[in-house]
C-alpha cells in the first residue's frame, strides 16, 4: 500500500463570494479552475482554485456564504494554510500583500520564515519559500511564474489531542516524524507539495464553524484501488468512516481524527479536466449530471461573478 502522498485539497467557508474571487484570484494570483455547485446544497457556489493545470496539491476550495456568521478559528480545524512560494520571492509577496493594505508578520518555525496574513474574510494564511514543487506557469494581474504560488506547502493543525492526530499522521498515514521547534511538532508526507504538516502543542479555544475557517483537510490517494485501501485501514485503525462519495472531480471517504478535525481522503483521478478542457477552465458553471435539469433555477439563485483584475496601491 501506497504512503500517504500529502494534501490534496483544502476546503474553507468565506463570505461573499465576489470578494473571495478577487483575493485568491486578483491579489494571489491563483488560477481559477472551477465553478460548482456544494452537491450538497446546490444553492450555494463551490469555487476551485490551484495552479494551472489544477493538480492535485494545489487546489484550495471554498464554500462562500454571503452573510454568514463569523467563524472562530481554533481546536478541531486547520488553523494556518500554507502555499508554497519559490525561492528569493518572499520579498515580492511582502511588498504586493502592503499593497493592498494587507497586514502582515513574519514568524520562524522548523528554520524556515513564513509571511502570515489573513484574507479577505478572516482566513489565517501563510507563505513560505521551499525549492520542491514544480512551477506553476499560471500568470494573472501582475504573479509571474517566477513568484507564482506553486501549490500547498502544507498546513498547521490545531488539535484538540495534538498527540493523538500526531499519532494518527505517523501510525496510520505514514507521515515521517520530523521533530518538535517549540510548541510544534512537524511531519512529512512523501509529496514535494502539500507535505509539510506542523501540529500545534499549545492549547487553543474550540474553533465554530463559519465564515473565516477551514472545513476539512483532504489528503491523496492515487487512484480507486489505493482509495479503497486507506478506507480499509482508517476503519482497522477504529475510526468511523464514511462510504465512498462520488465527487464528480474525485471520490471522497471522510472521518473525524481524535483531536476533533475533518479529514478527507480524495483520489487523484479523474480531475478537473473531466467536464471541461484546461484551457476553459473555470469559465462556465459545471454541475453534476443530476443537477443538470435544475441549471435555470440554480443559475437565477447565484450571485453573479466574475474573475477580474484587482488594483493595489
Amino acid at each position: 500500500m501506497e504512503k500517504m502522498k500529502g494534501l490534496h485539497h483544502i476546503t474553507a467557508i468565506v463570505g461573499d463570494p465576489q470578494e473571495n474571487m478577487d483575493f485568491y484570484a486578483g491579489i494571489l494570483g491563483l488560477r481559477f479552475v472551477k465553478k460548482t455547485v456544494n452537491f450538497d446544497d446546490p444553492g450555494t457556489y463551490h469555487f476551485y482554485f490551484g495552479n494551472e493545470g489544477a493538480e492535485p496539491g494545489t487546489i484550495m476550495t471554498f464554500f462562500p456564504w454571503a452573510n454568514a456568521y463569523k467563524g472562530r478559528v481554533g481546536s478541531g480545524q486547520v488553523g494556518i494554510t500554507t502555499f508554497l512560494i519559490p525561492s528569493n520571492s518572499l520579498s515580492f509577496w511582502e511588498k504586493r500583500l502592503a499593497s493592498f493594505k494587507i497586514e502582515t508578520i513574519k514568524v520562524t518555525r522548523f528554520g524556515e520564515t513564513f509571511l502570515q496574513f489573513e484574507d479577505i474574510h478572516g482566513l489565517k494564511l501563510e507563505l513560505v519559500e521551499r525549492e520542491e514543487g514544480p512551477q506553476n506557469t499560471w500568470e494573472f494581474n501582475g504573479v509571474t511564474k517566477d513568484v507564482a504560488i506553486k501549490g500547498f506547502g502544507g498546513a498547521v493543525l490545531y488539535s484538540g489531542a495534538p498527540h493523538k492526530t500526531a499519532e494518527l499522521l505517523e501510525n496510520v498515514m505514514e507521515l515521517e516524524s520530523i521533530g518538535q521547534d517549540g510548541n510544534y511538532l512537524r511531519f512529512k508526507a512523501s509529496s514535494d507539495i502539500g507535505n509539510i504538516i506542523d501540529i500545534e502543542l499549545a492549547p487553543v479555544g474550540r474553533g465554530v464553524m463559519g465564515v473565516g475557517t477551514v472545513h476539512h483537510i483532504a489528503w491523496r490517494a492515487s487512484n480507486d484501488e489505493e482509495h479503497l485501501k486507506w478506507q480499509q485501514k482508517v476503519h482497522e485503525n477504529h475510526y468511523s468512516v464514511t462510504e465512498v462519495k462520488d465527487r464528480n472531480y474525485f471520490n471522497a471517504i471522510y472521518f473525524r481524527e481524535n483531536g476533533g478535525l475533518l479529514f478527507e481522503i480524495a483520489t487523484d483521478p479523474p480531475g478537473f479536466m473531466i467536464d471541461e478542457p484546461k484551457e476553459q477552465l473555470g469559465e462556465h458553471l459545471m454541475l453534476p449530471k443530476w443537477q443538470e435539469p435544475n441549471r435555470e433555477l440554480i443559475e437565477n439563485h447565484l450571485q453573479p461573478i466574475k474573475i477580474r483584475e484587482v488594483k493595489g496601491e
